[in-house]
């Protein structure tokens, strides 16, 4: 009776599985087939025309079930015209000898509601190591690379791979999944999330999925001691082990991971965070891989599937049904925007299906639809206050989180804590002379052409033409190209100058752009090593701009522009209107600080450009960065 159970959630599970793909293929074609078709094949053929092609490779690789995936085996002929193989019959002939890779699986929002333009693919390249040598586990990193890059060539979705241990992945080590990880190990929390989202590109089946009964789930220890026996035959699944609980240690640790990301992916974050929150406070919750697979395991619907985006919203807004009708608005509005939903778009259709009965119980207006989905043709000002509206709910939902009590919070939970506060600080905290950062929804702004315009002695910067459209207003031009710069706002082809009485140039301005682009960077675009925010503040890059805004024939220099970020990513602006306190300023600093990178800028039109640089060299008496 109990095969007979497996046998018939196998078949289910392969439905389901085939479901997801199916979405895949509708959302992105091209990128479907290579990953789901082409990949396996890669991996599993070593010809000299084919990418991942390795002269010293006599034990080939081979993907468990591929000559058995119809799909594959139907386009065998295809792949080879494209490379322009021309020999006969099939690359895929077993061999006595050779490595077995136990399967390939995605993780995450590919083949599903939420896979957008903007999705990538994590693939999980699953080895049983022990029948790995030395040799064939550093090939089959060589060959994994060389096909990765192929596919970075040619996919618009980036494909990144991680080769896994089966015997780690069942104990729960996963290695470095993520360069942005931190503090506490996810383990359970990732398990679960496999489970959730995966989808079998080819390979072996998860045991854990076929374990469903009702109204009491086999037994997974017992069933994979059954299927291992000598009573019964061999069985194409994969042992991952079993999930039953998850420790709130672990849903503590995953948050702050989450947060750390939000920072540079606020939408995306803002569900994980939220389900995450709701699971921290409710730990005792069946888990959402059980509930998802029931409704699976139990779907009567030939022609759709539930789709485990919508079930894990859904969870979150059943969480939050006492916090009030705007906050589950807002949050429907940030999944529509993340998931890209748009019914007018044919190949939408699945996503429209998948999301009709959420609308139908969580509505959003038609007009308002409409409006989120042109988010990108927002003016710039509500891009920015929508930006805000997710700042303030993670910066309130980061508050709740810090609270949490003693026994949820590790020591490196406490250590985590104090580096995300730092973090947090240093993105949005506003402090003296500090460029603030700007709260982005999505990565792209709606900007056109920014225009600078001096009045009553103050600089302002619209967007295009739009007088009311202010991003900024201060009294210091460096100030404004330091902001821009950070915010990643700057290109040189477009900024416009109004007429105006300075002595300042459209071209000086962008020639000041670029330098402080090519020597600071963004703020996005730094590399922070997190222990460096347990350390006391310190100044690594300086620039020092002299006589920006006075005219360009005074010899005598009379102002001074400082600019500097730190080690926890912060940037600064300080001005000096005399050579005295700038000097002071540089002493103060320099007794304090060391191995500062420093450049210096002054207009190219400058009367005594050469005395005024060797002037601020020898006020700051710091050596200047090369």
């Amino acid at each position: 009776m109990k095969f007979g159970i497996l046998n018939r959630n196998k078949k289910k599970f392969i439905a389901y599985n085939e479901f997801r793909k199916t979405i895949f293929y509708k959302l992105a074609p091209k990128e479907a087939e290579t990953i789901l078709c082409l990949l396996p094949w890669l991996l599993s053929v070593n010809h000299p025309k084919c990418p991942g092609y390795i002269r010293e490779l006599t034990q080939p690789f081979r993907v468990y079930n591929i000559d058995y995936d119809r799909k594959i085996r139907s386009l065998e002929s295809e792949f080879k015209r494209n490379f322009g193989i021309e020999r006969q019959g099939t690359l895929l002939k077993s061999t006595p000898s050779q490595y077995m890779i136990q399967g390939l699986y995605t993780i995450g929002s590919i083949g599903s509601i939420a896979q957008t333009s903007t999705s990538d693919c994590d693939i999980w390249i699953c080895i049983d190591k022990k029948n790995f040598n030395p040799i064939g586990w550093k090939l089959i990193n060589h060959k994994t690379n060389l096909i990765k890059d192929w596919l970075d060539s040619i996919l618009k979705i980036p494909v990144y791979f991680f080769i896994s241990d089966v015997a780690a992945l069942k104990e729960c080590q996963f290695g470095c999944v993520d360069s942005e990880s931190c503090g506490s190990t996810q383990q359970q929390v990732l398990k679960e999330e496999f489970y959730r989202t995966c989808i079998v590109i080819c390979g072996k089946t998860p045991l854990w999925w076929l374990c469903y009964d009702s109204p009491t789930p086999l037994n997974y220890h017992k069933t994979l001691a059954d299927i291992q026996g000598d009573g019964f035959w061999e069985y194409d699944v994969i042992d991952f082990g079993d999930i039953e609980i998850i420790d709130p240690k672990e849903y503590f640790g995953a948050t702050l991971w989450q947060f750390h990301k939000s920072l540079s992916r606020p939408l995306k974050s803002l569900i994980k965070i939220l389900l995450l929150k709701s699971l921290l406070e409710a730990p005792q919750k069946r888990l959402l891989c059980h509930q998802l697979r029931e409704q699976v395991m139990t779907n009567e619907n030939e022609k759709y599937f539930p789709d485990f985006n919508v079930f894990t919203i859904e969870s979150i807004l059943l969480s939050l049904k006492n916090d009030g009708p705007e906050l589950t608005q807002f949050i429907m509005e940030c999944f529509y925007i993340r998931c890209e939903i748009n019914p007018y778009d044919k190949s939408h259709f699945i996503k429209n299906e998948l999301i009709s009965n959420l609308l139908a119980n969580y509505p959003i207006d038609k007009r308002r639809q409409t409006d989120l989905r042109k988010v990108k043709d927002w003016n710039f000002t509500d891009q920015i206050d929508f930006g805000n509206q997710i700042f303030m709910l993670l910066l309130k939902s980061y508050k709740e989180i810090s609270k949490a009590t003693p026994n949820a919070v590790s020591e490196s939970d406490k250590r985590d804590l104090t580096i995300l506060g730092r973090r947090i600080s240093a993105y949005y905290v506003k402090k003296k002379y500090k460029i603030s950062v700007i709260q982005k929804p999505t990565r792209d702004l709606n900007i056109s052409n920014l225009t600078l315009s001096l009045k009553n002695n103050s600089w302002q910067v619209y967007n295009g033409n739009d007088l009311s459209a202010t991003l900024i207003t201060v009294n210091s031009i460096v100030f404004i190209m330091a902001y821009l710069v950070w915010n990643d706002l700057f290109t040189p082809s477009g900024i416009r100058m109004r007429p105006n009485s300075s002595n300042i140039t459209l071209q000086e301005v962008i020639n000041l752009g670029k330098n402080m682009h090519s020597f600071f960077g963004t703020n996005n675009s730094l590399e922070i090593d997190f222990s460096d925010y347990l350390k006391g503040e310190r100044i690594e890059k300086l620039m020092v701009v002299l006589d920006f805004e006075t005219s360009p024939w005074y010899v005598k220099t009379k102002d001074y522009c400082v600019i500097y970020t730190n080690c926890w990513g912060e940037m600064f602006v300080r001005q000096f209107s005399s050579t005295h306190k700038f000097e002071s300023y540089m002493r103060k600093m320099s007794k304090k600080q060391y191995n500062i990178q420093i450049s210096y800028y002054v207009q190219r039109n400058a009367s005594s450009f050469e005395k005024l640089i060797e002037r601020a060299k020898q006020s700051s008496r710091v050596t200047p960065y090369k």
